[in-house]
């Protein structure tokens, strides 16, 4: 009988992993062109560049789960699922809620998930020598629970998606809110059309929040989450264009007109936010808007971005349009710094600029007053920039943003 936990086996086997790790390409072109064959695929507006995106991303995952050191189900393992069926399950639940999204009827869905299993295994028998015949049928089980429970977790998604926008969103619905979003300037009639169709009042104010890729999954969620209805303090509607997510909601009257509220549901949700637009009129710019702030976002940002917390990225990125670049003039000015000079310069800044007081600054730093005004002196006479002026200090905010 053939050992299955043989140590040579488990060495060709992770050699044999790496070897279909680099024809990730040629799995994710022939899935792309095999996909094509089924009808509704053929027919929906999926390209072929957002197929082989998916695919590649779909194989990756996939052979990356069949390097695991445990064989087991995700269920009755007390040590729990392998990172990597970890990463692969989530992408799973993405792909089954966007393919939904697509309108791909759940038959073709299903018939496109299961071309995985045999492109994967044509390619295995391809890169494998006659000796490895019994490890691979030693190892078959593997690849076939990996794609099973891919394919399984992505059905889940997908219908859970479906009963979701079932419930949430009409047909009409959807339609006059792209109608909306897909003017500059709406006019009256379509205004009027849309507040009637979605039960707000025209002229209410809004708040509206923009993300895509991994964010825009966590935007609908929360948009779909508890609270989230009719008759609810938070009722979200949903725009999907361009591979971007926009939710949007009306904003209580009674309330601070100074700050306006956000939702309890987009705390930790990374994405763009205007807190307020003046009616619906008024969504299609707030849209472009939190796009664009959305575009700043940086991985260590753990919630919604505005543009009074943002001004200084909108202004850097503008000005590196423009080839501007006022952080290679500061390095040039900082470049004769020595021993430490140049950190102890910016810490200090940096400090006085959030908080305007040198007696502040001091505390934090745990400085006396006077090495604060010597530090900011030098950083004077170094940059030429004197921190006292509005302007000036301005453009260090962008050059650090």
């Amino acid at each position: 009988m053939h050992n299955f936990h043989a140590p040579g086996d488990s060495l060709r086997w992770a050699e044999l992993v790496e070897l279909l790790h680099g024809k990730i390409d040629v799995l994710a072109e022939a899935f792309a062109a095999r996909v094509l064959e089924i009808p509704e695929y053929a027919d929906n507006q999926l390209g072929p560049g957002d197929l082989e995106a998916t695919a590649r991303e779909t194989f990756r995952r996939l052979v990356d789960g069949l390097r695991g050191r445990k064989q087991h189900r995700l269920t009755g393992d007390e040590a729990g699922p392998e990172p990597e069926m970890e990463s692969l399950l989530g992408f799973a639940a993405g792909l089954g809620a966007k393919r939904a999204r697509a309108g791909i009827p759940p038959e073709a869905l299903i018939s496109a998930v299961r071309l995985d299993f045999s492109i994967i295994w044509e390619c295995l028998l391809q890169i494998a020598d006659a000796r490895d015949a019994a490890l691979l049928a030693s190892r078959v089980d593997r690849v076939w629970r990996v794609v099973d429970e891919f394919a399984t977790r992505t059905h889940t998604s997908y219908l859970t998606e479906r009963v979701r926008m079932a419930q949430e969103e009409s047909s009409i619905r959807r339609e006059f809110i792209a109608r909306l979003f897909n003017q500059s300037s709406p006019s009256a009639e379509t205004v009027s059309q849309v507040a009637a169709a979605l039960g707000v009042d025209a002229a209410a104010h809004f708040g509206l929040a923009a993300a895509s890729g991994d964010a825009a999954v966590a935007l609908r969620k929360a948009a779909a989450g508890p609270g989230s209805g009719p008759g609810h303090r938070s009722r979200f509607f949903v725009h999907e264009f361009g591979g971007n997510t926009y939710a949007f909601w009306p904003i209580a009257a009674h309330r601070d007109p100074t700050r306006p509220p956000m939702p309890a549901a987009l705390t930790g949700v990374p994405c763009g936010y205007v807190p307020e637009a003046a009616g619906l009129r008024a969504l299609p710019v707030a849209a472009r808007t939190a796009e664009s702030l959305a575009s700043l976002l940086r991985p260590t940002d753990s919630g919604p971005l505005s543009a009074e917390a943002a001004w200084a990225r909108l202004a850097k990125q503008q000005l590196d349009d423009a080839g501007l670049d006022l952080l290679a003039d500061l390095d040039a000015a900082l470049s004769s710094c020595r021993g430490g000079e140049r950190e102890r310069l910016e810490e200090t800044v940096r400090h006085y600029l959030s908080t305007g007081s040198v007696t502040a600054t001091a505390q934090q730093l745990f400085c006396h007053r006077n090495t604060i005004l010597n530090r900011i002196s030098r950083f004077q006479e170094l940059t030429g920039l004197d921190l006292a002026v509005p302007a000036q200090a301005a453009r260090l905010v962008v050059a650090w943003a």
